[in-house]
């Protein structure tokens, strides 16, 4: 059903507030904006499936309580995104959560197969791709659209059950559990301007003076995007942030010089140039560190390259994804002695963590035989 009205909206929640499970999805906008624009809402028990309009629906209370009810399991593929935009537009945290494309990489699937993917391995269905370029934040949606939005829920309950039915089966259920239960942390989807640094692109080559002044410029371009509601590349992008951060300019004068930055009012050029100064003058023990590692040696390289072959000879006994299991740094970590990493906590030490540490102590080792790679 399609609903745009609250009285409708309040009917289903109650009824869906018996359900033990509901699947959920979302569609936004978010090419013009700094907030995504949430624009509908998909949501399925077992018994029904619904679209729920939020530019229709200005009181989303009785939705936002399903949400939050720790009675009810909330089922995702992919939920990043989708938890995000739920937190800003409704201001809800939604717990608790299963997320099937994680699942999927515990019982035998690829990291990050697609929703496609997933419903053909589990109900035989094949789904029509998806049209990434549809705009639904235009009303009135059609039937054809309305489908295509549904069919993003419509199969969710029935693979969450199989797939529950799996992880219990190959005891892995309390192996996923935490893994679920980070996703709903909320700091994971607030934006900290002081933070944004942290994803600014071509940082690599900064000193750590010059992240300082990258952490202020990017937080005087976090809030004034913010403050706008415009992409942070409207503003400026990151290859002219970077260039400020390098060139440190203390005047508006200087920082015209760069290519880029004359489309910048006069105000927000002075704002700028403050926050240039700001890093320049925070004190030594506070600059931020750099964003990348030190350069591995050759050795410690080659001792990484052997683990990882074991670690792929654990993935495919286990059908858990490698990527899953550890990344390069939890294996140079390991091998650098460091007992407090992943791979030397929980399923992850129980799984791989005693057999890496077995070869890293020279008690077991690999050979090739017939073209495979094989534990001694």
């Amino acid at each position: 059903m399609f609903i745009s009205e609250f009285e409708q909206l309040s009917a289903f929640c109650e009824r869906a507030s018996s359900s033990r499970i509901l699947a959920v999805d979302t569609e936004f906008l978010r090419e013009k904006t700094y907030y995504p624009k949430l624009c509908l809402i998909q949501v399925a028990t077992h018994d029904e499936l619904a679209s729920v309009d939020p530019l229709a629906i200005d009181d989303l209370s009785p939705l936002k309580a399903l949400f939050e009810d720790e009675r009810i399991t909330k089922v995702f593929h992919a939920c990043t995104q989708d938890l995000e935009v739920i937190l800003y537009a409704m201001g809800c945290v939604v717990a608790p959560v299963f997320d099937t494309q994680l699942a999927a990489a515990y019982l035998g699937m690829r990291q990050q197969v697609g929703y496609g993917a997933l419903v053909e391995r589990y109900t035989g269905v094949h789904l029509p791709k998806a049209d990434s370029l549809t705009d639904w934040s235009r009303r009135p949606l059609d039937a054809e659209q309305l489908a295509y939005a549904e069919d993003d829920v419509r199969f969710l309950p029935g693979i969450y059950d199989a797939m529950m039915t799996q992880l219990v089966a190959k005891n892995r259920l309390g192996w996923i559990t935490p893994e679920m239960e980070e996703l709903t942390d909320r700091s994971h989807y607030e934006r900290v301007p002081e933070e944004a640094y942290l994803h600014l692109k071509r940082s690599s080559s900064l000193t750590r003076r010059q992240l300082a002044v990258a952490r202020e410029v990017c937080a005087w371009r976090e809030r004034l995007a913010a403050s706008r509601d415009v992409p942070r590349k409207w503003v400026v992008s990151d290859e002219i942030l970077v260039e400020v951060s390098k060139r440190c300019p203390k005047s508006v004068d200087r920082l015209h010089r760069i290519r880029g930055t004359e489309q910048i009012s006069q105000s927000e050029s002075e704002a700028l140039v403050r926050a240039v100064r700001k890093g320049l003058a925070i004190g030594p023990t506070d600059l931020p560190a750099p964003k990348r590692r030190e350069r591995n040696s050759a050795e410690s390289e080659g001792v990484v390259d052997l683990m990882y072959a074991l670690l792929r000879i654990i993935s495919d006994r286990s059908g858990i994804a490698p990527q899953l299991i550890a990344t390069r740094d939890d294996l140079l970590d390991l091998a650098s002695g460091h007992r407090d990493g992943r791979l030397c906590q929980g399923w992850r030490h129980e799984l791989a963590g005693v057999h890496l540490e077995r070869l890293l102590a020279g008690e077991i080792g690999l050979t090739v035989k017939e073209g495979h790679v094989e534990v001694l």
